[in-house]
């Protein structure tokens, strides 16, 4: 499983302004669309979905041709989980794309979900919380191998204190936001990554304007 963002040379994943913050280019652009190309699901953390409203789809229609030659569905299956359950069903998440759609939410949100968003995606009830290890359970039983995770803040802090990311792909852009209520790439935590035990840098790569860095995390190369 792997984590996919794109940060300020601070630290921040966006701005305070309406306007979305384009943190790369296009070059990285269709690195990202070759990578969920590669993935069996997309994960993005219910804010991502209301305040980017993102497609999450395949744009190159050649990955998009590969995949439908491999019998998989053009784009990945699109995942994210809701403590409140009042996702909008007409958020691009929902509507772009002819790919199945999964909402993990806790039962005190269940009914709820399930009227807002039955018709548009599949709502698993988690029991009293949402549990990264029990989604990541079930995703497994509906064949995810390879699985994307896109953000933002708050879900890339779960996988990482979690110790559930085998990876980590960090676009680093050549800018600073220096707002603090600004969103930032991760919030407070106890990381299990810390200077006793460093992540492992598998490539280095300038791309355009903006830097890629690939770590992998659990210790292998």
């Amino acid at each position: 499983m792997l984590l996919s963002c794109a940060a300020s040379i601070d630290g921040y994943i966006d701005d305070t302004t309406n306007q979305r913050l384009l943190l790369s280019n296009d070059e990285d652009f269709d690195r990202v669309d070759e990578v969920r190309a590669s993935c069996d699901a997309i994960l993005v953390g219910a804010n991502t979905i209301r305040r980017d409203n993102p497609r999450l789809l395949v744009r190159s229609q050649a990955r998009r041709d590969e995949r439908v030659a491999r019998g998989l569905p053009e784009s990945p299956l699109k995942v994210t989980f809701t403590t409140r359950g009042d996702l909008d069903p007409d958020a691009k998440f929902f509507t772009a794309g002819d790919v199945d759609k999964i909402v993990y939410c806790p039962s005190a949100a269940a009914d709820k979900c399930r009227d807002r968003l039955g018709e548009v995606a599949t709502v698993v009830d988690t029991g009293d919380s949402v549990d990264l290890s029990t989604v990541l359970a079930d995703l497994a039983d509906r064949g995810v191998r390879r699985l994307m995770v896109e953000g933002g803040g708050t879900i890339h802090t779960q996988f990482l204190t979690a110790d559930l990311a085998d990876e980590l792909q960090l676009v680093i852009a050549p800018f600073f936001v220096g707002d603090p209520e600004a969103p930032r790439f991760v919030g407070l935590g106890q990381f299990p990554h810390h200077p006793g035990n460093r992540m492992t840098v598998a490539e280095v790569r300038q791309i355009g304007d903006v830097i890629l860095a690939r770590y992998l995390l659990t210790g292998q190369g």
